[in-house]
């Protein structure tokens, strides 16, 4: 009886065994699961860990949940101002609701075809509002956040989570560049001669308003000038008078003294006197003085 049960038993515990690996799986710390039952997406697993399913009914399917990147092919955008431009770009993702993916799209390939064209769609509705100049100017960065906040809600309801868009170039056809090219630095001329004409007027401003400043300057110090060149010849006066007051002779000594300095400075004026001239009063009377 013993033997006779031995294969009964190996065939119960093999049995067992494949209910055990059918019902029990793991998910990774890179991954998310998706738990089927006949084909349909019943249940999910976003956190890593050993999981229970329904032995022979259940299958899992494991998604990706890292960073992505979306490969977009090169495309043609026509800015506002009907110039032509082929943009190089690319996406980076990743899937957060593994659920809502696979009931949006069924399987990753149409999701990044999906995706992709919501991408093309983002690039040619902000590039296609702005001119090319501003493409490539400092403002690339300012439409790439458009460009992502427009694919961001696109790709919300595929269960998608987009991390950021960035061009790799945005590059103007063959058949146009140069012409382009040349009206940029036409543009660029225009403008650098429209600066300097502000420069020169404002220096002109700058110029003439100094000008006046000076003049206003000098008027009023000149004016302050007179006002203390009047005060001394009016304190000059009036000692001037006080001491021919005093002493009048020696007052009438000292205004000839100043005659001869002013009349005997170098020049070339020759002045013609009579000896006994009152201008050479107190050199005539230099002897009589000593007496």
């Amino acid at each position: 009886m013993k033997n006779a049960s031995l294969p009964l038993i190996g065939v119960v515990a093999v049995f067992l065994l494949v209910v055990l690996i059918n019902t029990a799986f793991t998910v990774p710390e890179t991954h998310s699961a998706l738990v089927f039952r006949f084909g349909e997406p019943k249940s999910q697993y976003t956190e890593a860990g050993l999981k229970i399913k329904t032995p022979f009914i259940e299958t899992v399917d494991f998604i990706d949940r890292r960073n992505r990147i979306l490969e977009q092919e090169q495309t043609e955008i026509i800015a506002r101002n009907q110039e032509r431009l082929i943009v190089d770009a690319f996406a980076r993702y990743r899937i957060v609701d593994p659920l809502l993916f696979f009931q949006s799209v069924r399987t990753e390939l149409r999701g990044e075809e999906r995706l992709s064209n919501q991408l093309n769609d983002s690039l040619r509705a902000v590039l296609g509002s702005v001119t090319i100049d501003e493409i490539i100017s400092e403002r690339r960065s300012e439409l790439m956040g458009r460009i992502q906040q427009q694919l961001t809600q696109s790709a919300r309801p595929l269960g998608v989570e987009i991390i950021d868009v960035k061009i790799r170039r945005a590059d103007l056809p063959q058949t146009n560049s140069e012409a382009v090219y040349q009206r940029m630095i036409a543009e660029r001329r225009q403008l650098a001669q429209q600066y300097r004409s502000e420069g020169n007027e404002q220096a002109n401003q700058i110029r003439a308003q100094a000008d006046r400043q000076v003049i206003e300057i000098k008027a009023e110090a000149n004016e302050e000038a007179e006002k203390i060149r009047g005060a001394a010849d009016a304190e000059r006066n009036a000692i001037f008078a006080a001491a021919y007051g005093k002493d009048p002779e020696f007052f009438a000594f000292y205004r000839s003294l100043l005659a001869y300095e002013e009349a005997l400075q170098k020049g070339g004026t020759t002045i013609l006197l009579s000896p006994d001239s009152e201008f050479f009063r107190y050199f005539n009377n230099l002897e009589g003085s000593r007496n």
